[in-house]
């Protein structure tokens, strides 16, 4: 198949395939008359890239997989590099629920701090824009 139609069945634009094969993560195939050509392995490497992709891998981080499927393999996660790099992204996927927990955590005390502050009769009324409003009346 010709770039066009490869990139309509992924889901991605021309430019992309263009800039995945200078990455060298999609093949550089070529007719006689120069035109680029894809098969059915090649959708499937670019599914599997847009599938790590969607769930945060940057664009190397996917390049084990990619090799992965290359090498024949069922399956682009069912070699040892690529388990390596869920490995590693778990890791930092952790640390990062870790810091959104202490940031939860920190808003939570200036939260109760805030509501303890509160004066416990009828809200004060906020003049904030009254100015405003007056002055264009007038």
């Amino acid at each position: 198949m010709r770039i066009g139609e490869l990139a309509e069945r992924a889901g991605t634009t021309t430019r992309t395939l263009r800039y995945y094969e200078s990455r060298g993560l999609l093949p550089a195939r070529r007719t006689e008359q120069g035109h680029r050509v894809y098969d059915e392995g090649d959708l499937r490497l670019l599914r599997e890239i847009r599938t790590l992709q969607d769930f945060g891998f940057g664009l190397e981080e996917t390049r084990p997989f990619v090799d992965c499927l290359r090498a024949g393999h069922p399956a682009g996660d069912s070699c040892p590099a690529s388990v390596a790099v869920y490995r590693r992204k778990l890791g930092e996927l952790d640390a990062l629920l870790g810091r959104l927990q202490e940031a939860r955590d920190q808003v939570a005390v200036q939260l109760l701090r805030a509501e303890a502050e509160l004066p416990s009769g009828p809200a004060p009324r906020c003049e904030l824009g009254t100015e405003t409003t007056a002055s264009t009346e007038e």
